[in-house]
């Protein structure tokens, strides 16, 4: 049983945060555990109130997995501070976790900041140097290269900013693109670009997207998947959850985790 830890923020009402992650892992089949970095009162109208974990109560968290139980992956979601970010980081290194996917989450669906802007340094000083892969999607790329994107070769660019400073894989999403048919993930390794492309589907249910993709990633890279296939798997489960719309809510409703099996099904039967 491969099994794949989340350290992230709980969003109360189920579309991002471990919530996602967990259903995401238990959708493709890899036992998931979480250690919790803040607790939001939150639902599809946006975070009304963020509440964060000590630096001690995260690391115990970390070490209860780390001690007993380990992780084949391990993924970071919205870290909220500099002193958690370190912490986290920290303890990555003691326990030698190698698949490392950090998802670095800034600002919410809604708008509202998710990271404290202190923690941009920290994040790219401590955490970004020991990760596998890291996920941005377009802002977040700016906020960590200090860059405008807005072309494909600014995205390569970006890309290679990100790998200077220690990244192994880099994956800029392409959910901010201009471009209203389709979306582009761009992928570098440090040698090769590679590209994956979806259909745009025009729809405000999308929260939880980038939460949702890593956790298919990080699950990929626990069964021992290679970074582009486990990134091949990710982008069809992303693609089947905002497809298969669930229109939950009032405002940026969250996807549906359990589509991308259903589709699967469908093309075995």
């Amino acid at each position: 049983m491969k099994k794949s830890l989340t350290i992230a923020g709980s969003d109360s009402g189920g579309g991002a945060g471990i919530q996602a992650d967990l259903k995401t892992f238990q959708e493709l089949e890899v036992f998931g555990m979480s250690a919790l970095t803040a607790v939001t009162a939150q639902n599809t109208l946006g975070v009304h109130a963020v509440y964060p974990m000590t630096a001690e109560a995260v690391v115990k968290q970390i070490q209860a997995i780390g001690d007993d139980i380990g992780a084949d992956a391990v993924k970071t979601g919205m870290l909220f501070n500099a002193e958690i970010i370190e912490a986290v980081a920290a303890n990555i290194s003691t326990y030698k976790w190698e698949n490392v996917v950090v998802d670095p989450v800034m600002i919410a669906k809604g708008g509202a900041s998710l990271l404290q802007a202190e923690a941009v340094t920290a994040m790219k000083q401590y955490l970004l140097p020991i990760s596998r892969v890291i996920t941005p999607n377009i802002p977040e790329a700016e906020v960590l290269t200090g860059m405008s994107i807005q072309t494909m070769e600014q995205k390569r660019d970006a890309a290679k900013r990100l790998h200077d400073l220690g990244v192994k894989n880099i994956i800029i999403k392409g959910g901010h693109d201009e471009n209203q048919s389709k979306s582009v993930d761009l992928l570098f390794n440090g040698k090769e670009f590679y590209t994956f492309t979806s259909k745009r589907i025009p729809t405000k249910n999308t929260h939880g997207t980038g939460c949702t993709f890593s956790a298919a990633l990080t699950a990929q890279l626990a069964k021992g998947l290679t970074v582009y296939d486990a990134v091949n798997v990710a982008k069809k489960f992303i693609q089947a959850a905002i497809e298969d719309q669930l229109e939950i809510g009032q405002g940026h409703g969250p996807t549906n985790h359990w589509a991308y099996r259903k589709s699967e099904s469908r093309v075995l039967s």
